[in-house]
């Protein structure tokens, strides 16, 4: 709750508060175009795979949708610096879209695209804010800017508690003894990224723009990052089956300890 509904949505205001230059509105064009390209990229790729390995529903939607909303910010401050975060917000915006309409349509087709929860979404009001204030010139006073910073600030450490918390409260053993997982976490954490550096070295994207890599960098960080959290609650939400959903994403988020660093390793040597 203080992570969702406080931490991110301080970051992403914050983050806004930079001059509205003209390369960054090229380079938010450019991540927001990368991201639902790569939303619908996994969409199709899933839809490909899922007869080859008899995909469920809960497989499907952990291999399509990553934990970008609780991970991406921290590590592109980390690696790109604060400047680039502005990027990430386009990747989140976009898988939110996606998960309240693809997703909740795949767990739960009766109920159709529930419209409402994208617009009530609070990470998706901040951005609207957030993007107000951008293309208006609009600054906020230093004081309410810098208690805003030094709010998202927690960011990190607050996320990496609450995936210590979802691996303490697992079994791991049982976590870990569970085979039939690791077909979709695997797909997730290596083949799928992958793939994507292929198409985008196929497609010369890096080119598209002056800053071209580290804004693609962005994308590509959000887009390796374990099962989203969320797939979760969604499980429980539709009557799916959470435990599992779970499971995929503790697993998903140890073993990605040891992909991420190589996969952005392959990214920064290919493009």
């Amino acid at each position: 709750m203080l992570l969702v509904y406080l931490i991110i949505p301080c970051v992403i205001i914050h983050s806004f508060q930079i001059d509205a230059a003209d390369e960054v509105k090229q380079g938010l064009v450019f991540a927001f175009g990368a991201a639902v390209f790569v939303h619908i990229f996994f969409i199709l790729l899933t839809k490909v795979l899922k007869p080859v390995f008899h995909l469920q529903i809960i497989e499907r939607i952990s291999m399509i949708y990553t934990n970008a909303g609780i991970l991406v910010i921290p590590l592109v401050q980390a690696i790109l610096g604060q400047e680039y975060v502005i990027y990430s917000c386009a990747f989140m915006m976009v898988q939110l879209i996606f998960l309240w309409t693809h997703a909740a349509y795949t767990m739960n087709s009766s109920e159709g695209i529930q419209i409402h929860n994208i617009l009530h979404n609070i990470n998706v009001i901040a951005i609207i804010v957030g993007s107000l204030l951008f293309l208006c010139h609009l600054r906020l006073p230093p004081l309410i800017d810098q208690t805003i910073a030094m709010t998202g600030s927690m960011i990190g450490p607050v996320g990496m508690l609450i995936t210590g918390m979802a691996i303490a409260e697992s079994s791991l053993r049982d976590v870990f003894m569970h085979w039939r997982s690791y077909i979709p976490i695997m797909l997730r954490l290596v083949v799928y990224p992958l793939l994507l550096i292929a198409v985008f070295a196929v497609l010369g994207v890096v080119g598209w723009l002056a800053d071209g890599k580290n804004v693609l960098m962005t994308v590509y960080i959000a887009s390796i990052t374990p099962t989203a959290a969320v797939v979760t609650s969604m499980a429980q939400l539709y009557r799916q089956d959470p435990t599992y959903a779970a499971a995929l994403c503790v697993v998903s988020t140890i073993l990605s300890i040891g992909t991420m660093p190589v996969l952005l390793y392959v990214f920064m040597m290919v493009l």
